[in-house]
Parts: structure tokens; C-alpha cells; sequence
């Protein structure tokens, strides 16, 4: 027995030893390589946490990532992880040792949910949300909770609770929201998978503002619960530095749930191993703008030329018209101010503690009649169908994922474009279409300004073929690389 555990202790020096690394190469090590090397013991999941751990420590007061840091019990699950793989247990899951980050609205036992508002301040679920779940059961180490926009209301990177997170390209610049911390530490390379959500554009405008892959699946292909008692646009996916990790995150999250009324029967595709299946013969539509949509002139080259590509990788890609269009931005806004409506009661005793915007938004919907509601609804519904009549004639849609890149964060939208006390659409006209619609959507990076700001390509699939935009994103990925390209930090 004593010479065995000796062998052990031995294995156990040179299992730690064996591959030191900076912290910026472990930081932008992705799942995929992460998952290999901790199998195979050339990397040990508690040195690797260490050298990560270290790299948040340097960049988190810059950037402010983290609404919640559990750096200490991140380094305990490590520490378990590495002893189970020492001691030869099988069926370790397939996230076995990969650290992971949270967005600050879906709920953890053992972490505070916070939502950016001081109204939530220290709150503590009693229970994890079934994505926390899945995730943790397949050996993923929770980080922490990312940053969020005040209740996720809007689009830019900043909240009353923990201020302004920064986008790594340029500091101070927006980040995109709500998943905003999500998109930074993607970007920064504080690892390799991180959870969004995305209402109205919360998965993809970080993608685009920080140059990352961020795919918004079908709605209900991941549970979300708590359900929300708003209009349900919100879908819940991942975010990554690459297609494959995103990947295998959405396979780990995905597949009904009984606490989730409106998660899809189906269990996730084989999505990471049908990857490579490409796009030939794919009928895809490009449209510049939706037919209404103003859009920076630099981001319209990139895009454009971006989708051009898809020629070269055997798809036909044609300009197209879409008609539905142009009534989407009503619609939305009616939608998201009667969703932010059931805030109201919070007002009397919270509102100068709130952000100032989202005040707005709800006292919008102040007085609104039930038959003024149900007349929107009606005009939603046929705008929905309209959209799933359209793509019948195609298998994908590419957009630009927002009309500008990043911006100074302070204001709700870049200075050119004018709005009222709560109006941020404009320059998101782009996204919040398919979270009314339900499909699966996706931002990929397809360059940058003349700024050196990033700027995305969106992919939007028929509803249910989340395989289908992954398969594009991987091909357009491998023909337009982007995962090595990092900020200045």
C-alpha cells in the first residue's frame, strides 16, 4: 500500500510539472485543446486554474468581468477534479476540469444572482438553473457570475450595481449587453466557455462588439428557468472564441426539461462531430440592411464582403428583399417596454437607485389597454409567420449582427443616431427580429473597423437548425479565421 501511494504522490509531481504555461496561452486555450490535454495528463486542472486565476487577477480591475468571483472554490473543484483523474475514475464528464462563467441571470445555489440592480444586492437562490446543472454534472468548474445590464434591459455594458464593464479592444468602449461580461472575458481570454442570454440581441452584440462566436439557438432548445414572464425572446446559449467549443457547450445545455414548459422535446444534434459538413449547395439570402436598417458604411463593406465568401465555399448566395421587415421595430418596442412593464411596483421604493433608461421603459408602458395589447399580439404573430414564409426559399440569412461597431459606453446608442429617453433599437435593428421569430441565430467575426474595432456577421437559420448556422459559422471560420487575433491588453 505505501509503495502505491508512493507511485501516486510521484505520478502527481510529474502530472503538475509536466506543462507549465503563461497565463495568457491557458487563458486562450480553448475547450476542445483543454479537454485533450487534462485526459491525456499533460495539463493539470489545478495548475491550469492557478495560471487562469492569476490572469483574472491582472485584467479583472480593467475590464470588470465578474459580478461574482468564486476563485477559491474554483481552485477546490480543480483540486477534486485533478484527484479523480489521478485515481483512475471513469466516466468523468465531458467538461471534465473546464472552467466556465455564468451570466448574472440565471440562478446558482451557491453564488449570488444579482441581475446588475442594486435591488437584488446579495440575493442567494436555494437551486441551480438547469443549465448550471448540466454543465456542472459534465465536470465544467463554475468561475463565477458574469456582468450583466440592469435586469438585462439593454445594450450597452453597463450597470447601477457593478458599473461599466469595458470592452477589451478599446476601454470604455461598450461591450454589448447584457451578456456583456460574457463577451468580455471570451475577448480577454479569461477561458474557454461562457454562458449568455439573449432577449433582443444579448448573445450577439457582445459576439460582434468584442469580436468572439456567439450562437443564440432556436428558442427552448435550452431550458431557461426560472421561466420569464415576459414576451419569450429570451434564448439562452453559448459564447466562445471558437465555433467548436460553442459547440460542445450548446450539446452539454441543450434537451427538454420539465421546469422549462416551453424547451424543445429534441435532444441536442451531434452538433461538434457534424461540424464540418459545410454549406454546398446551401441557398443563402444576404440583406445589407432588412430593407430599413441604417447601417455604418464600414461595417456594410465588411459584412458584405463577408458574405461574398460563401460563394467560394460552394453556396449560392443571392441580395434579397425582405418585405416582413420594416414592421419589427414597432412591434419590439411595444413588446419590450410591456415586458419591462411588470417592474412597476419596484418604482416607488427603488427608482433613483435604477438606471435611468429602464425607469423610462417601464413608465412607457404605463396605461396601455388590454385591447392595445392584444392588437400588437396579433400583429406579432403574422410578422412571425411572415418570417417562417420567407425562409422557406432559404436555408440561411446573413445580416450584419449590429449596424455599428462599439461605441463609447456611456450613452445607450452611438451619438448619430437620435433617440427618446429609453430608445436603444436603432442600432440593433438587426437582432431582435429572430428572438420574436425564434431562430437560431449567430454572430461570427469578419473583421475589423479601421479603429481596430471588431465587427460581426450575422447567420440566422430556419427555426430548429441550430445545426445548420453552426455548420456555416465553422465553414465561414475556417476560411476567415479569427480566434487568434487578440486584444491589446
Amino acid at each position: 500500500m505505501n509503495e502505491f501511494r508512493s507511485r501516486i504522490r510521484d505520478q502527481q509531481i510529474q502530472y503538475n510539472r509536466r506543462h507549465i504555461m503563461d497565463s495568457e496561452t491557458i487563458g486562450y486555450m480553448t475547450a476542445i485543446e483543454l479537454v485533450k490535454l487534462i485526459r491525456t495528463r499533460k495539463i493539470s486542472p489545478v495548475e491550469y486554474m492557478r495560471a487562469l486565476l492569476d490572469r483574472i487577477e491582472a485584467l479583472e480591475p480593467k475590464l470588470n468581468v465578474f459580478a461574482h468571483l468564486a476563485a477559491d472554490k474554483a481552485l477546490d473543484d480543480a483540486k477534486r477534479a485533478e484527484a479523480d483523474l489521478m485515481s483512475g475514475k471513469r466516466n468523468l464528464g465531458r467538461l471534465h476540469g473546464v472552467p466556465v462563467t455564468i451570466k448574472d441571470l440565471q440562478i446558482t445555489k451557491d453564488m449570488p444572482t444579482q441581475q446588475g440592480s442594486k435591488i437584488y444586492a446579495g440575493h442567494q437562490p436555494s437551486e441551480d438553473a438547469p443549465l448550471v446543472t448540466r454543465l456542472r454534472e459534465q465536470g465544467a468548474i463554475v468561475l463565477g457570475k458574469t456582468t450583466v445590464s440592469e435586469i438585462g434591459w439593454t445594450g450597452v455594458s453597463r450597470s447601477p450595481l457593478t458599473g461599466i464593464t469595458s470592452n477589451p479592444w478599446k476601454l470604455g468602449y461598450n461591450a454589448g449587453a447584457s451578456s456583456a461580461g460574457a463577451g468580455t472575458a471570451a475577448a480577454a481570454g479569461l477561458g474557454p466557455l461562457h454562458q449568455g442570454s439573449d432577449g433582443g440581441g444579448s448573445i450577439r452584440l457582445p459576439a460582434h462588439c468584442c469580436g468572439i462566436f456567439g450562437h443564440k439557438p432556436s428558442f427552448g432548445r435550452v431550458p431557461n428557468y426560472p421561466v420569464s414572464a415576459g414576451d419569450m425572446t429570451s434564448h439562452v446559449g453559448p459564447m466562445s472564441r471558437t465555433v467548436a467549443d460553442s459547440a460542445l457547450m450548446l450539446e452539454v445545455m441543450a434537451g427538454p426539461h420539465f421546469l422549462d414548459y416551453s424547451s424543445l422535446e429534441a435532444g441536442p444534434a451531434n452538433y461538434l462531430a457534424r461540424l464540418e459538413e459545410g454549406v454546398r449547395g446551401k441557398r443563402i439570402a444576404y440583406s445589407p440592411d432588412l430593407g430599413f436598417a441604417r447601417v455604418d458604411p464600414e461595417v456594410a463593406e465588411l459584412v458584405k464582403a463577408s458574405a461574398g465568401r460563401f460563394e467560394e465555399l460552394g453556396a449560392k448566395v443571392h441580395e434579397v428583399s425582405t418585405a416582413w421587415a420594416d414592421e419589427g421595430p414597432e412591434i419590439f418596442r411595444f413588446f419590450w417596454s410591456a415586458s419591462c412593464s411588470g417592474l412597476a411596483g419596484l418604482l416607488s421604493e427603488w427608482e433613483s437607485e435604477m438606471d435611468p433608461g429602464l425607469v423610462a421603459c417601464i413608465k412607457q408602458a404605463e396605461d396601455v389597454p388590454v385591447s392595445r395589447f392584444e392588437a400588437m399580439r396579433r400583429r406579432k404573430m403574422d410578422y412571425v409567420a411572415n418570417i417562417h414564409r420567407w425562409f422557406q426559399d432559404w436555408d440561411l440569412l446573413l445580416t450584419p449582427a449590429a449596424a455599428v461597431a462599439a461605441f463609447p459606453v456611456e450613452p445607450l446608442v452611438p451619438g448619430q443616431i437620435p433617440v427618446d429617453p429609453w430608445e436603444e433599437f436603432n442600432w440593433i435593428d438587426f437582432s431582435y427580429p429572430f428572438n420574436m421569430s425564434w431562430n437560431p441565430a449567430a454572430s461570427v467575426p469578419c473583421g475589423f473597423t479601421s479603429a481596430g474595432l471588431p465587427v460581426g456577421l450575422q447567420i440566422v437559420g430556419q427555426r430548429f437548425d441550430d445545426l445548420g448556422v453552426l455548420q456555416a459559422a465553422a465553414a465561414f471560420e475556417q476560411i476567415q479565421p479569427w480566434a487568434h487575433k487578440r486584444p491589446p491588453l
